[in-house]
């Protein structure tokens, strides 16, 4: 079975569609194995985000990742990586597949309500930034 990180982000959060994204990852057959509610601060925004430092959306990244509340969970299930890639949709609302987390719920590129792994080497360090061994229960 396969892992992979999801982040329901502050936007998502403050919306209150946490029940909504659990339910989709659920009955597509994604189990949940790890899940916690957190607020990151400035340096673990950039640390978890250290991929796009260079990018010239980096600080508008931490900064929102940093607004609000985050709901983190590992997922587990038969290719979980794309499966879970592919209930997200595409990065940017206005591209994505009809039904999908971001098509419904986000409102722009960066409030886009979710994240996930897109490697199983990413998944790892990513699961490994928010849990640790004995969080996992799968």
């Amino acid at each position: 079975m396969e892992k992979t990180l999801s982040i329901i982000k502050p936007d998502g959060v403050a919306r209150g569609v946490i029940g909504e994204v659990i339910k989709r990852l659920e009955s597509n057959g994604l189990k949940i194995i790890a899940m916690k509610m957190l607020k990151m601060n400035k340096a673990q925004a950039e640390s978890f985000y250290s991929v796009h430092k260079e990018r010239p959306f980096f600080q508008s990244l931490t900064y929102f990742m940093t607004s609000g509340p985050i709901v983190v969970m590992v997922l587990e299930g038969e290719n979980a990586i794309a499966g879970y890639r592919e209930i997200m949709g595409a990065t940017d609302h206005r591209d994505a597949a009809e039904g999908t987390i971001r098509k419904d719920f986000a409102t722009d590129i960066e409030k886009n309500i979710v994240h996930g792994s897109d490697s199983p080497e990413t998944a790892a360090s990513e699961i490994g930034f928010f849990f640790n061994s004995y969080e996992v229960t799968g």
